[in-house]
């Protein structure tokens, strides 16, 4: 009989008030996602888990907490490249974020690997209620890498039970784009 993963159920919900929401952010941290969160946590009373997840890097081992023990896919990458990266990510959090109430409260956490995977991994680790992410900017080079990578949300929505909150950070006027139901 083959594996089942799984489903979404009412008896896995995990309840909005109180409960965590995951973010995840990429290296230009847009306003708007910041925001949104902010205003999703303070409506539920919640602390946020931003996180980043490295592609270049490959997960060695995770931990109960969400965190990862990781490596470079690349044998000649410096061990610090990432480690100045998740410096350069919480200074820009804490200068987006004043530590003055009634900012939620956060963490920040620096992961590898697939992005929905890792999102899943750190949404369980916390008993996250919601995992919010960005949209892709419209254009060719983001429909390229969109079909490269995937969308980060549909992966989610595909493969974990939590709610994703899909914040959308540029849109296309339908009116002016023309579809594929059009050609």
């Amino acid at each position: 009989m083959p594996h089942v993963p799984p489903q979404p159920a009412t008896h896995r919900l995990t309840d909005f008030r109180s409960h965590p929401i995951v973010v995840g952010i990429e290296p230009e941290i847009p306003e708007l996602l910041l925001e949104t969160a902010r205003s999703f946590a303070q409506a539920t009373g919640a602390i946020i888990h931003f996180a980043y997840v490295d592609p270049s890097r490959y997960v060695v081992e995770e931990f109960a907490d969400g965190s990862v023990r990781h490596e470079a896919l690349s044998p000649d990458s410096l061990q610090s490249d990432w480690q100045d990266l998740e410096s350069k990510f919480e200074g820009q959090l804490q200068q987006m974020l004043p530590a003055d109430p009634p900012d939620p409260s956060w963490e920040f956490h620096y992961l590898a690997g697939r992005p929905d995977r890792a999102l899943t991994h750190l949404a369980r680790a916390v008993d996250a209620s919601t995992i919010v992410v960005g949209t892709r900017a419209p254009g060719a080079r983001s429909r390229l890498r969109q079909i490269l990578e995937g969308s980060v949300a549909y992966h989610l929505t595909q493969h974990q039970h939590r709610p994703v909150l899909s914040v959308p950070l540029s849109v296309v006027d339908w009116k002016e784009t023309p579809s594929v139901w059009d050609r």
